[in-house]
């Protein structure tokens, strides 16, 4: 196992600890959005990110670390809503769902895996602040396609961008590791 992977699945396993609790909190309310809805709840996210790292300083206590895992939980839930058949219940167990995440987890690391050998870890020289910038891209790139009713020419699906981001932010918690 490469550094880069174990750091993902540690990263993940902090998100997927997140993201189990808040399901038994509030069970599955999420089913209710439509992906439009779950893109600008990342878009929000990553609009607070920039603005903090542009003021400099943040006047609601939650850190940032946090935003970047709701990016990651938001972007699985997307791809989770995505594959769900029409007729699927709103709620789902726990149960039923955990396999979901880590299924959408693991193709996604996979991803990583193979931009990584091409890339070489380009992203460990590059900035947070330029990370988050090409987070937003990306949310811009989805709410396009969406708006074209999920259809490209020529560009990657939605699904590759949500999963962009996913490592993205993932990346950018590891460089928070790495700092303390």
């Amino acid at each position: 196992m490469t550094q880069t992977e174990s750091e993902y699945k540690q990263v993940i396993a902090l998100c997927k600890d997140v993201f189990e609790k808040k399901t038994k909190d509030y069970g599955t309310a999420w089913r209710i959005l439509r992906l439009p809805s779950i893109t600008d709840q990342i878009l929000i996210k990553a609009q607070r990110i920039r603005s903090i790292q542009e003021k400099g300083e943040q006047k609601v206590e939650e850190d940032i670390k946090n935003e970047f895992i709701g990016i990651i939980n938001y972007s699985i839930i997307a791809i989770i809503q995505e594959s769900l058949p029409k007729d699927a219940p709103l709620e789902i167990s726990v149960k039923d769902l955990m396999p979901k995440y880590e299924e959408v987890a693991e193709e996604t690391l996979q991803l990583l895996l193979n931009k990584n050998h091409d890339y070489g870890e380009a992203w460990r020289d590059m900035r947070v602040s330029s990370i988050t910038d090409i987070i937003l891209m990306k949310l811009y790139r989805v709410k396009q396609i969406e708006d074209n009713q999920g259809k490209t020419i020529i560009s990657e699906p939605i699904k590759a961008n949500y999963q962009d981001m996913i490592n993205y932010a993932v990346f950018c918690l590891i460089k928070f590791e790495e700092e303390r």
